[in-house]
């Protein structure tokens, strides 16, 4: 087996065994909810609502960085939708019958993370513009990123990609 082989094979075991033994935290009410709750918030409520409370609070000082996020969220959209059509990547419930799936998926295929890759990109770019966003912005995302796997949507990976995603997208709109 050469090394690459290897190394493939360790991360889709890691990738399996950490989305397995995250999902498993849903048998807890409590974390169901939880991470539903979060889950809904980051399918754009979150960040239209913060757009809108950035534009009240702030006025026309605020409408550059909102637009900012705008076209960022466009750009991740049309990435992430076209990651998703090339790697066809079924989601971690369809696949191993030990997870279950903890909320409705927005659209078939796994990878990337297109909640994880929003939540990056509109973070690194709202708190650019406002700094003192990070102490609300940063936990979220993570939490964003945490209810993908714990609801059996995504592997750990394709959150992580997302990820990479997002902040590639952020860094470019920023530079």
């Amino acid at each position: 087996m050469s090394q690459l082989h290897y190394a493939l094979h360790f991360i889709q075991r890691w990738d399996r065994q950490l989305c397995v033994r995250l999902n498993r935290t849903l048998r807890f009410s409590a974390v169901l909810h939880a991470f539903r709750a979060v889950s809904r918030l980051g399918d754009g409520i979150f960040w239209y609502s913060l757009m809108l409370a950035l534009l009240l609070q702030y006025g026309r000082d605020a409408a550059f960085a909102v637009l900012h996020m705008a076209l960022a969220g466009a750009a991740c959209t049309i990435t992430y939708k076209a990651v998703k059509r090339r790697t066809l990547r079924p989601r971690p419930y369809e696949v191993m019958s030990v997870v279950s799936r903890g909320a409705a998926p927005l659209d078939a295929f796994s990878f990337p993370s297109g909640h994880t890759l929003h939540a990056v990109a509109f973070t690194l770019i709202a708190t650019a513009y406002y700094p003192m966003l990070v102490v609300i912005l940063v936990p979220f995302t993570l939490l964003v990123a945490a209810s993908r796997v714990i609801l059996g949507l995504h592997y750990p990976t394709d959150v992580l990609a997302g990820a990479a995603i997002g902040a590639l997208i952020a860094g470019v709109s920023l530079y």
